[in-house]
């Protein structure tokens, strides 16, 4: 990587730590927290999705793996927040591991791997929801201790400014996976299986990295989801609505990009939030509103939001290059 490619992730970052400094407001924090762990998630998606082309729709089993061991290593165990982290994003990687080498290994593509993601997601929430070592249906309520070491903090800025550090390392990381080999071997998976083996890229072996480093990202957000908000049950932690917004923040966004993910769950999130504010609590608005913005980024925006700004960006500059071809011709 060049400073070239760090300085958009830097300036990025810089501003978005000067935001609670601005915000002060509850309400307003703990929206750009949930935001911010969405586009955590959905980073992770976009690791295996966006850059192995790989589309899972059970990504949840990763976030509820990361989230419960975290809570069970504190309750059960006693063991340190920030070693549960640890735990919970090895935890994570292995069970991603897991069900990819028995999908891989299968030969399961395109919408059978999505679906065999999605059943393992749906058999975690179950078997979640009816063990008692998970508090059952009534999950796990992490208990109060306001200390650093707990990963509990007084201020909801510090939360803020350790999820942000998260995000900003996972975008460092995604921009070295797009300059690096391994990077150029998932695209080459992504886009012609069989023409990359015969070049002599272990399609397994790069699918399998490419998913365990999903799901330890993955299960990082679900573990500071559940650090966050002090609670999680099996719908919350394996429930399909976390699979599905972080498969719809890349595609919002912008699939296979570095910023794509992050872009599109400050869409996705803004807009809801927004929604709410004018239409009231109506159960499920925002849900409306992604179903809206997923239709017409299919319609007019397959590349995301970053892929429409970058060819409005190219149609500006060749009408400027256009433009000053005429008027060079016209002073002849």
């Amino acid at each position: 990587m060049t400073a070239r490619d760090l300085i958009p992730i830097a300036v990025l970052a810089a501003l978005a730590a000067l935001l609670p400094l601005v915000v002060t407001s509850s309400p307003v924090m703990n929206f750009l927290v949930f935001t911010l762990i969405v586009a955590l998630g959905a980073q992770g998606w976009n690791i295996l999705g966006g850059f192995g082309g790989q589309f899972s729709f059970g990504h949840a089993a990763f976030f509820g793996t990361g989230a419960y061991v975290t809570a069970i290593l504190q309750l059960r165990y006693g063991v340190n927040a920030w070693a549960g982290l640890l735990v919970a994003m090895a935890a994570g990687a292995a069970v991603a591991w897991v069900i990819g080498f028995l999908s891989f290994r299968s030969g399961l593509r395109g919408s059978y791997f999505a679906l065999v993601t999605l059943a393992f997601a749906e058999v975690f929430r179950i078997l979640a929801n009816a063990a008692s070592f998970t508090g059952g249906a009534a999950g796990l309520l992490i208990k109060l201790d306001v200390h650093p070491a707990n990963l509990q903090f007084a201020d909801r800025a510090v939360f803020y400014w350790l999820v942000l550090a998260f995000v900003t390392g996972v975008l460092l990381l995604t921009r070295w996976i797009q300059r690096s080999r391994f990077g150029a071997q998932l695209v080459a998976v992504r886009e012609n299986e069989d023409a990359a083996k015969a070049l002599g890229v272990d399609s397994l072996k790069v699918k399998l990295r490419a998913i365990a480093l999903s799901g330890a990202v993955t299960a990082l957000s679900g573990c500071l989801y559940a650090q966050y908000f002090l609670y999680i049950d099996a719908h919350i932690a394996y429930g399909s609505w976390i699979s599905v917004e972080l498969l719809l923040a890349p595609i919002i966004g912008g699939v296979g990009t570095v910023f794509g993910p992050v872009v599109g769950a400050l869409t996705l999130h803004g807009l809801g939030e927004l929604a709410k504010q004018f239409a009231g609590r109506i159960p499920g608005i925002d849900l409306i509103v992604f179903g809206s913005v997923l239709v017409l980024a299919v319609a007019f925006a397959r590349g995301g939001i970053l892929g429409l700004l970058e060819r409005l960006r190219d149609r500006g500059r060749g009408l400027v290059t256009r433009g000053a071809k005429e008027v060079s011709h016209a002073g002849r």
